[in-house]
């Protein structure tokens, strides 16, 4: 297997990053710890914090700040405009001149959920928990889950528990029981 990882030479890389294969970055800020997974693209003007973990094909544009000990699952996609054109009132393609950059910021702690969509203009709160396929299209609260499409705060956490799923009330509400977090997680 041939191991291809595209990095450009004005990428940062902090201390003991593990990068997977086939991946490219560009531009883009890189912290301490983090792991990036296969088929990563990160683009200019990004970053990724320390100890991040970054799965397998997902992308993340220019304009978005990851901060420290964020997961973000498989295949998250990032945008940063609102209305994507591909040319110019006049025909033209359209050039970084042409659009604003719109944006987006994932908290420290945060989850992000295999598949999550994370639409420009938005924070997503410290500790907060995007669920998988949701589609976040305004600021996600601290200590929050959100889930759906569009995602709505499904139920708020509390620090020191952990929320245990119990069973399925509806197609994506779950009925929890809080338990105390391990002293190693607390």
């Amino acid at each position: 297997m041939t191991d291809v990882r595209c990095i450009a030479s004005d990428v940062k890389l902090g201390h003991n990053v593990r990068l997977a294969p086939f991946i490219n970055l560009y531009g883009c800020e890189i912290g301490d710890e983090a792991k990036i997974g296969a088929f990563v693209e990160i683009q200019k003007n990004a970053s990724v914090g320390a100890r991040c973990k970054i799965s397998s094909h997902t992308f993340i544009c220019e304009g978005v700040t990851i901060e420290d000990n964020v997961f973000v699952g498989h295949g998250v996609v990032f945008i940063n405009d609102t209305y994507p054109q591909a040319t110019t009132a006049d025909g033209h393609l359209e050039s970084d001149k042409d659009w604003v950059l719109e944006r987006t910021r994932v908290k420290k702690g945060a989850s992000i959920g295999s598949g999550a969509t994370i639409l420009s203009n938005v924070t997503i709160g410290e500790h907060a928990l995007v669920g998988a396929g949701s589609v976040v299209t305004a600021d996600v609260p601290p200590n929050t889950i959100v889930v759906d499409n569009p995602a709505i705060v499904s139920l708020p956490m509390f620090p020191g528990l952990i929320l245990i799923p119990q069973r399925r009330v509806a197609s994506h509400i779950f009925e929890f029981v809080a338990s105390a977090a391990p002293a190693s997680l607390a």
